[in-house]
């Protein structure tokens, strides 16, 4: 028993098809008719119910778009999926009435059913393509290997976002340590040092260029001479007489004669003592001037100059710990490329032996598409096999090419059959929309009789204009176009008995109503009759 079977195909409102429902039924069912009369928008309406693309917005007649498909399932169940306009004018996807979108729909006939259309033919010109029959047919799993690359480019990018190479995170490194040190020998003690400094040197600085002035003036003042102000001062005093009248005036200037000398001793002090040692004022000179030189360097201030003293230092840290993250980062990234090296050369060798085996299905099934002199192999390349290449030569002895290259169209759907009579999965429903174009007579015969081999163990449906190939379906549909009322539309019908003759006479000469053509009809429908 088959996987699924399409029940019912029900389009409205898609182009020229007001309203069609078309019941299907087991084994071979062929859809035909006159050029334009709607069959690729029967089909269309198929691949809008199963998510995939068509050009609805040049399709769709009105605003009433609705498609519908309905599929059994070996159990029995009905599955409904459909697709209509709402009212924003977006379709709008359902499954069994309840609303999901495109990608659940593919999810849901990806078991069911798969379509060839007259543009698969292109599929294998492309090596992506290829490679997925191949992959498939041969069931490899490249799973492990896709995500090792990721993890692989992941660790790669983060990497690259700790930016600079090796030397240069280095040389960043040691510039950081030596801002680090040149500041740390600094010694500085607060933010206000330098102004401290700068004011304690300028205060030494005037007393010691005021130096001269002191020592002429203690020289004059209180010197070790007879014309010592002071000295002057006190022979005076001792001229004075001590009466009463005069004693208490002598012992005020007498007092004033001892207040400066004392002070006449004091700046004696600056000149005699160690205030300003000359080495200690050097070495504030020397202070100011560093402290000068940080500042001008990390900010203009010291207060500046710490703040960047604490920043680099966290700097480095952050360029320690990143620097030992990016050892790690650099192991991980050696580890994912030796495990993607391993599981490329796994992959090549599987895609490999699926290629030969899928070779020699395909080899075998070419005489029954009437290929029988040609050969066709399924090549890869490259570390992980992912080159993957279609190769043909239509005719025996003669050089093997790109299949792109050597197979004219008819022989293209032709392969496309073959490959899908190996590849496509026992059970599921199969479509194909005019893959026989462009063949005719003993080949149609034969394409024919492929065909409803192929259907009996799944239900195949196709659009065809062969006769041969419509005379071997089990449930044959004509699609008509008339205009009624002014207007065009395509009605959808079954034909059997005379109907049926009457269709693949017209096929066959265009005409039938003729004895001649009615006869080649039903000799085809009934060859052993």
């Amino acid at each position: 028993m088959p996987d699924a079977e399409l029940v019912e195909l029900y389009a409205s409102g898609l182009g020229i098809i007001d309203d069609a429902v078309v019941e299907f039924g087991p084994g071979l069912n062929v859809i035909t008719g006159e050029t334009g009369a709607g069959k690729t928008l029967l089909l269309g309406a198929l691949n809008l119910c199963v998510g995939l693309e068509y050009a609805v917005e040049r399709h769709a007649a009105d605003e009433r778009l609705r498609v519908a498909a309905i599929f059994r399932d070996r159990d029995g169940a009905e599955i409904v999926l459909s697709r209509e306009r709402g009212a924003s004018g977006r379709l709008r996807s359902v499954i069994n009435g309840a609303t999901t979108s495109a990608e659940g729909l593919r999810a849901i006939a990806e078991p069911l059913i798969v379509i060839h259309g007259q543009q698969d033919s292109l599929t294998l010109r492309q090596r992506g393509d290829v490679l997925g029959l191949i992959d498939t047919y041969g069931s490899v799993d490249t799973v492990d290997l896709r995500d090792t690359r990721r993890r692989l480019t992941e660790a790669r990018e983060l990497r690259d976002s700790f930016g600079g190479d090796p030397s240069a995170r280095e040389r960043e490194s040691a510039f950081l340590d030596y801002q680090i040190a040149e500041l740390e020998s600094a010694r500085l003690t607060s933010a206000s040092e330098l102004d401290d400094a700068l004011a304690t040197l300028q205060h030494w600085t005037a007393i010691r260029d005021g130096r001269d002035a002191i020592v002429t003036a203690v020289e004059l003042l209180d010197g070790d001479h007879d014309g010592a102000i002071l000295t002057q001062f006190a022979r005076t005093l001792a001229m004075l007489p001590g009466s009463d009248g005069v004693a208490e005036v002598l012992e005020a200037l007498r007092g004033a004669l001892m207040s400066a000398r004392s002070s006449v001793s004091e700046l004696r002090a600056y000149v005699d003592g160690d205030v300003v040692d000359e080495a200690t004022f050097e070495s504030l000179e020397r202070r100011v001037t560093l402290l000068q030189g940080i500042a001008r360097k990390y900010g203009a201030t010291l207060a500046s100059a710490l703040t960047t003293w604490e920043r680099l230092r966290f700097d480095r840290e952050q360029l320690r710990a990143a620097n030992e993250r990016l050892i790690a980062i650099d192991e991980e990234i050696r580890e994912y490329e030796r495990a993607a090296a391993i599981l490329a050369r796994r992959a090549r060798q599987d895609r490999g032996f699926a290629a030969a085996q899928l070779t020699n299905a395909v080899q075998g099934q070419l005489s029954r598409v009437a290929l029988p002199g040609s050969s066709i192999r399924f090549s890869v390349d490259g570390d992980d096999g992912s080159l993957a290449e279609l190769w043909f030569t239509p005719n025996v002895g003669r050089p093997e090419g790109p299949v792109q290259s050597l197979a004219s169209g008819g022989e293209l759907s032709r392969l496309l059959l073959a490959i899908a009579l190996v590849t496509v999965s026992d059970g599921v429903v199969t479509v194909f929309d005019e893959v026989d174009a462009g063949i005719g007579g003993e080949v149609a015969q034969q394409i024919g009789t492929c065909l409803a081999q192929l259907a009996r163990d799944r239900q195949v449906l196709i659009v065809t204009h062969l006769a041969s190939v419509a005379a071997k379906a089990d449930q044959h549909f004509v699609i008509e176009k008339d205009v009624v009322g002014g207007r065009t539309v395509t009605t959808v019908r079954e034909v059997r008995g005379d109907d049926r003759v009457n269709e693949i006479a017209r096929m066959l000469t265009g005409e039938h109503r003729t004895t001649e053509a009615r006869a080649l009809a039903t000799r085809l429908l009934d060859p052993h009759g």
